[in-house]
């Protein structure tokens, strides 16, 4: 790093953020062109950024929140893993929580970027992807009722995918078909061939931003550039500490607090304190509860991404999301609680559905905004797998995450059917839904009168009602089904979630009626569930609202309810409509 200047120009500050942050959005754009699976190319369940030679990220583009916090983690643990034994043309494949990983489905790839004249690490390119198969007990790798890690799919804490420029297939093979499949009751991956895609996409990615960072050096020469790229690093730094001095003004209080439970009753404490004089703070989660023997833990990396998303969010300044916002914090994580689980704990859910609920209390602790649904309303469905002889079949699966209201804030109102905070990714589009997949979709819109009511009311949840034209097993995880989302300083709370199976009646699966007896059944499966669904049977899907902020004022509510008129007005669009006005026209 140079010490010709003692600040950094800020002009080229700017230029350099922007710059790195170019190189991310090229590496995302090449991933989404090259890729082939919904959940990359079109859900964009992806991330791609640039790492410092110590691993400290250094910038993204806005991809997923929880992916760019966790992904330094995972950089830093293969950096001691392999030390100085990297060259260039190695390429490293990481997923496991214990080595940096969120959860099993969202598989790394990290590349070392070699300085052209002194053949050192210069730069770390990495992506990380959510794939929509990679083995376990159920289709789409997220079952409601894992246990155990070795129930989620294929672990890797380290394997070199490429080495000295030779893509390594057979090795993939066996870390992703052959070796989860000896677990009891769980297979490969299920379609090998999509994800074997999915990762050369990565890997064109990372060099990618390979040839850009390559490209920036020739421009400025390496010592300006990793200037620079220190400079950005302190920047985000004085603005979290800046960040902080503001909020203990404001609170009146160095001291913070804050509370939220899941649904299953395991607390999630938070205490701030913080140190007015540097600009630091302590955030202490002693309090919060104790492992838990399904698959809401978090590992560490997810807590630590949780949080740097809400200090980047509440900053008023325009800078990359970077290491520098971790500086001033020391983050307390009690061992042995959900937020620190043992190495083999059940995963899956904490990064999607607990690392909300983390947001949700950082967030209230520091008083920044009401609740959102804070929840991911993970679906997943497909075939195959092991039957129940233990004989594999080869199938598919499909993985999507469902959009709810927004939390309200001190001057505005919640938004609509989003996805919120760590998410940040699409949905299915329903013309490819059912293209690809045997599916009817037969209703996605708002859900009326879920938002909290307040003088800031909160955004609606959504309603999204598919039919399976074909039996399958079909699973949801889902949170936010027995407590509520907060509402802020009077505000009300979001609406509860559900998740409703509508099943046609059938002598062979036991149900019993006379000929005069309803067709359908409404069986309410609960948060968390795996059901073999059959042909025609449907999955009616409410999620949560978010809360409100401030106490409603005079006609606030009747206010709320005609800015939420056009609900009422929405009209039946797509596939399952056109077909019901064709059969009606005949």
């Amino acid at each position: 790093m140079s010490n010709k200047a003692n600040g950094a120009d800020p002009i080229l500050l700017t230029l350099f953020a922007n710059r790195f942050m170019s190189v991310a959005e090229a590496m995302g754009r090449s991933l989404q062109q090259t890729s082939i699976s919904t959940n990359i190319k079109e859900r964009l369940d992806f991330s791609c950024a640039l790492f410092a030679p110590d691993g400290d990220l250094v910038a993204n583009a806005p991809f997923i929140p929880i992916h760019l916090g966790s992904m330094s983690f995972a950089v830093k643990y293969q950096m001691k893993l392999h030390g100085k034994d990297l060259k260039e043309g190695d390429v490293l494949m990481t997923n496991s929580p214990h080595a940096g990983g969120s959860h099993l489905p969202d598989i790394t790839i990290i590349t070392p970027v070699f300085d052209s004249t002194t053949k050192e690490i210069i730069f770390f390119t990495a992506s990380r992807g959510h794939h929509a198969d990679i083995g376990g007990i159920l289709p789409g790798s997220m079952p409601p009722t894992s246990v155990n890690i070795f129930e989620e799919g294929a672990e890797i804490v380290s394997f070199k995918i490429v080495d000295n420029g030779v893509f390594n297939r057979e090795g993939l093979m066996d870390h992703m078909v052959e070796k989860p499949s000896h677990y009891p009751g769980s297979s490969g991956c299920r379609n090998f061939r999509d994800v074997e895609s999915d990762l050369k996409a990565q890997i064109a990615a990372n060099h990618k931003g390979i040839q850009l960072i390559h490209a920036l050096v020739a421009d400025y020469g390496l010592e300006t550039v990793q200037e620079y790229m220190y400079h950005i690093r302190s920047n985000a730094e004085a603005s979290v500490r800046n960040l902080l001095r503001d909020v203990s003004k404001r609170a009146g209080t160095n001291v913070l607090a804050a509370v939220d439970y899941l649904d299953d009753g395991s607390p999630i404490q938070l205490q701030v304190e913080i140190d007015v004089a540097n600009g630091s703070a302590i955030l202490d989660f002693a309090g919060t509860g104790c492992e838990v023997r399904g698959n809401l833990n978090a590992p560490i990396s997810v807590v630590h991404s949780a949080v740097i998303y809400c200090m980047r969010s509440m900053l008023d300044v325009d800078i990359p999301l970077n290491a520098g916002c971790l500086v001033p914090l020391t983050i307390n994580i009690p061992e042995k609680s959900l937020l620190s689980p043992s190495r083999t704990a059940a995963v899956c859910g904490g990064n999607v559905l607990t690392s909300q609920r983390i947001v949700d209390v950082v967030l209230k602790a520091f008083h920044a905004a009401a609740a959102s649904q804070g929840c991911t309303n993970n679906l997943t469905f497909g075939t195959g797998g092991k039957d129940k002889d233990g004989k594999s079949a080869a199938g598919w699966g499909y993985y999507e995450t469902i959009a709810g209201g927004s939390g309200a804030g001190p001057g505005w109102h919640g938004t609509d059917g989003v996805h919120t905070h760590i998410t940040n990714t699409r949905i299915g589009d329903v013309e490819i839904l059912e293209r690809r997949y045997p599916v009817m979709l037969h209703q996605f819109g708002l859900r009326d009168g879920s938002a909290g009511v307040g003088k800031w009311h909160g955004g609606e949840g959504v309603i999204r009602d598919i039919e399976f034209l074909e039996a399958m097993q079909v699973s949801i995880l889902s949170e936010r089904r027995t407590r509520q989302p907060y509402g802020i300083d009077g505000g009300g709370p979001g609406a509860l979630g559900r998740n409703t199976w509508v099943k046609r009646t059938r002598k062979e699966d036991g149900d019993l009626g006379d000929e005069n007896a309803p067709t359908t059944r409404e069986v309410n499966i609960g948060g968390k569930a795996t059901v073999w669904m059959g042909k025609g049977d449907r999955l009616f899907l409410e999620t949560p609202g978010g809360g409100a902020w401030g106490a409603p004022e005079g006609d606030d509510v009747g206010k709320l309810k005609a800015e939420l008129g056009h609900v009422k007005a929405w009209e039946p669009r797509g596939s399952f409509a056109d077909r019901a006005a064709a059969q009606a026209g005949f």
